[in-house]
């Protein structure tokens, strides 16, 4: 059921602007628009803009516009570049419009642009993942493909040190500031993809044997895994640095969780790219997912700042590899036409990132056996993590010797 990569290779001259557009695309508009909130929420808290409740609820917009935006991906299939602009130029304008939010004080604003930068972020990350890699399979490096999602680490930590920085701003104006590097990237990707290809790569043996191989039930299993892998990751990816801030409250110190977690997971991804590729991207999907529920199980029985910046690490350093293992999938599946079956992934995971949130709120605030709401929802979260790793190691199988590299 599984493939391998291809030899690592870093980009050659002629496909710099694919992965430059990718890797710069995938920076803003999940980096700043999908997960800026995240180390602003208890700088926005402190301010006295938000409280915690509604917060979450902000967050929660966020993913239900993400699983709108995942829905509607599609409709860019035909020109996903097309998508991947329209994307970047509407997160940096409700990025900018967060300025008013503190001014206007209703919450409803607040709610609105979160949900608006989640349809942005979902349609920027199909379109990139489709556009990109079909882009890099046509001149013949598909293997460069893996470096574009080195972009969202990258993005998670600008955001993060940018917001760990300027902690003692004011949270309105590290909004104007993320704003402002967010549309200068939309310049930069519309820059450099300009006058690139927009038709579907020629689909290669390789990924016609992959086709053959993988039937409409194997294509059910990788979006159901998917969504199972958004609820997993989801409580530390929302809610870490509000978790530091309750043992640290000052901003030099908490606001360290978010970068660490940003770097990890570029790191990580450039590591796979460079070192491991040739392990199948469902065996390196369900490492992830194991190394992941570490993350998430740390914070439920050691109260400490150390083991919350271990948990960032353990999960920063995972989420991304096992997104990238999960499109690469995706993109083998149907190599044809990629953008209808990444949406659906995309769904399920938004999907999965919504009950996160939603049963942290349901649970409400008492404390069973030891544990409020969050530390069961990141117990539960745990188990599903385990239960689908074990399922993706099971059915990971090599590759037939002619589709390994050489």
């Amino acid at each position: 059921m599984s493939t391998t990569f291809s030899p690592s290779a870093r980009p050659s001259r002629s496909t710099s602007p694919v992965v430059v557009s990718g890797l710069v695309t995938l920076a803003i508009a999940m980096g700043v628009g999908r997960f800026a909130f995240t180390p602003l929420m208890p700088l926005m808290i402190r301010d006295g803009t938000l409280d915690a409740a509604t917060g979450t609820e902000w967050a929660a917009a966020n993913y239900v516009g993400y699983l709108i935006g995942a829905l509607t991906a599609s409709w860019f299939s035909g020109n996903p570049r097309r998508g991947l602009l329209l994307s970047l130029i509407g997160v940096a304008l409700t990025t900018l419009a967060m300025v008013a939010v503190d001014a206007v004080r209703t919450p409803l604003l607040g709610a609105m642009l979160r949900g608006a930068a989640g349809v942005f972020s979902a349609w920027a990350l199909v379109c990139a993942s489709s556009w990109c890699l079909a882009e890099l399979a046509r001149r013949g490096a598909g293997q460069s493909g893996a470096w574009i999602y080195t972009g969202v680490g990258l993005g998670i930590a600008l955001a993060g040190v940018l917001t760990w920085l300027g902690g003692r701003q004011r949270a309105d104006w590290l909004w104007l500031e993320l704003g402002l590097i967010a549309s200068a990237g939309a310049v930069l990707v519309w820059a450099q993809s300009w006058g690139q290809n927009t038709a579907p790569a020629e689909i290669t043996e390789r990924e016609a044997t992959a086709v053959a191989a993988r039937r409409k039930s194997g294509r059910l299993a990788l979006v159901l895994c998917y969504g199972s892998f958004g609820f997993g990751y989801i409580v530390p990816a929302t809610f870490l640095p509000a978790m530091a801030r309750e043992l640290a409250p000052d901003p030099l110190l908490f606001g360290l969780t978010w970068p660490l977690f940003g770097l990890a997971a570029a790191l990580s991804v450039a590591a796979v790219a460079r070192w491991l590729p040739s392990t199948p991207r469902q065996r390196l999907w369900a490492l992830s997912q194991g190394v992941m529920a570490l993350g998430t199980a740390l914070p439920l029985f050691v109260q400490a700042l150390w083991a919350v910046a271990a948990s960032a690490v353990f999960v920063g350093g995972t989420f991304m590899v096992a997104t990238m293992a999960g499109l690469q999938l995706a993109r083998e599946a149907r190599p044809d036409d990629p953008t209808p079956l990444l949406a659906r992934m995309t769904a399920a995971f938004a999907a999965g990132q919504i009950a996160g949130p939603l049963l942290v709120r349901a649970l409400g605030s008492g404390r069973w056996a030891g544990w409020d709401a969050l530390g069961w929802t990141g117990a539960i979260a745990t188990l599903v993590l385990v239960l689908t790793a074990l399922w993706l190691w099971r059915g990971a199988k090599p590759p037939p010797k002619s589709l390994r590299p050489v």
